[in-house]
């Protein structure tokens, strides 16, 4: 495998996955109020790891994420449910939204809402399906050209 833009392609990566991870993260919390949220924050987030995958390679990626991606789905999903079930302890029905505002001496006043605590269990869902889906591709790819 030749690698001619090797340093091209890192450093280009390197600019790259910030912005990505930024614009995911504005997304994700954006998403609750206007367009975005947890599927497209996750999905930006996983392009940006993917990008990493390409540049550096799976050794150097897995000592950045100490983690296996597969745990995040049933993370997210545990997330999401939880938040649909919460809604019951209040008595409405599941997944009801509601929302409330605190003040926070830096910051002011901050909204906090039960959808951003689904759309994180989205993002964390999308995120470990989508890098693992990429993940067993590549690895199956791999084992089919070494003869």
């Amino acid at each position: 495998m030749n690698k001619s833009n090797d340093l091209i392609l890192k450093t280009t990566t390197t600019a790259i996955v910030f912005i990505l991870l930024g614009f995911a993260i504005y997304l994700l919390f954006a998403g609750h109020n206007m367009p975005g949220g947890g599927f497209i924050g996750g999905l930006v987030t996983s392009g940006a790891i993917i990008l990493l995958y390409m540049a550096y390679g799976e050794k150097v990626v897995s000592t950045l994420f100490k983690f296996n991606f597969r745990t995040l789905v049933p993370l997210g999903v545990l997330i999401a449910l939880l938040t649909g079930v919460g809604s019951f302890f209040f008595g409405k029905p599941f997944l009801t939204h509601t929302f409330g505002h605190i003040t926070l001496p830096v910051f002011g006043s901050i909204e906090l809402a039960t959808a951003m605590l689904f759309d994180i269990g989205v993002y964390l869902t999308v995120l470990g399906v989508t890098i693992t889906i990429i993940l067993n591709v590549n690895e199956r790819e791999s084992e089919d050209t070494s003869f």
